[in-house]
């Protein structure tokens, strides 16, 4: 039996990213975000139009798109409810983001050089894929722009790689998964969510109880899939 009851997101489970781009003075940005995926060497990306994040990735043209696992949670944890963007939305101002230049520092994350774009790797992301816009275009109500991107060159840890071959063994790797605005990794729980409660999704409380009942880790405060947090 199927039942329609009307849902209010439709985000099924997507990988966690934390993209990488330069500011306007050269100065490096992370925004997490889920609304992600890949074909080939291509990926496409759904990014609120107000962000930092598509901002700069219009106006420069280059980004890197870095994996976190699902141990990582703690770092995109600290930079969920902020901005790049000294002059935010006043929305964001009222659900509480704040506005941080230095990401890195804040997370606690250490830039990488990447070595065919300007923006910079993240060392502690197991998966690090340096890219370059291709086109963009506007998405649902025009508040949001799918940007396509051609990824030029993948870094991924040796421990993540079947020995003797150029692809990455799922049994390692454990990425840090969105599922209806809920971190899971392994299949499990991160613990409630935050910003779950801030858009009114009834679904928050039986996650926090079953992540506490399964005795996961800290409480984390997800991004909304679909929108960099900036």
């Amino acid at each position: 039996m199927h039942t329609v009851p009307g849902i209010k997101v439709l985000y099924f489970g997507t990988p966690v990213v934390l993209i990488t781009t330069r500011n306007e003075d050269g100065s490096p940005n992370i925004a997490p975000m889920s609304s992600a995926f890949w074909l080939g060497s291509h990926g496409m990306l759904g990014l609120g139009n107000s962000s930092q994040t598509a901002i700069n990735i219009a106006r420069e043209g280059e980004l890197v798109l870095n994996l976190p696992s699902s141990d990582m949670v703690g770092y995109v944890d600290r930079i969920a409810m902020t901005t790049g963007r000294p002059d935010m939305p006043e929305y964001k101002s009222e659900m509480g983001y704040t506005f941080v230049r230095d990401k890195f520092g804040l997370a606690g994350l250490t830039e990488q050089l990447s070595e065919l774009v300007a923006p910079p790797r993240i060392l502690e992301c197991p998966i690090q894929m340096e890219c370059r816009l291709t086109s963009s275009h506007p998405f649902g109500t025009g508040n949001i722009t799918t940007f396509e991107v051609e990824v030029l060159r993948t870094h991924v840890e040796e421990r993540l790689v079947i020995p003797g071959t150029h692809y990455v063994d799922p049994m390692e790797w454990d990425p840090l998964i969105m599922k209806f605005c809920e971190y899971f990794g392994g299949g499990v729980p991160m613990h409630g969510s935050r910003l779950a409660e801030g858009w009114q999704m009834p679904h928050q409380r039986r996650i926090r109880d079953l992540a506490e009942s399964m005795g996961s880790g800290e409480g984390v405060v997800p991004v909304l899939s679909g929108s960099a947090s900036a």
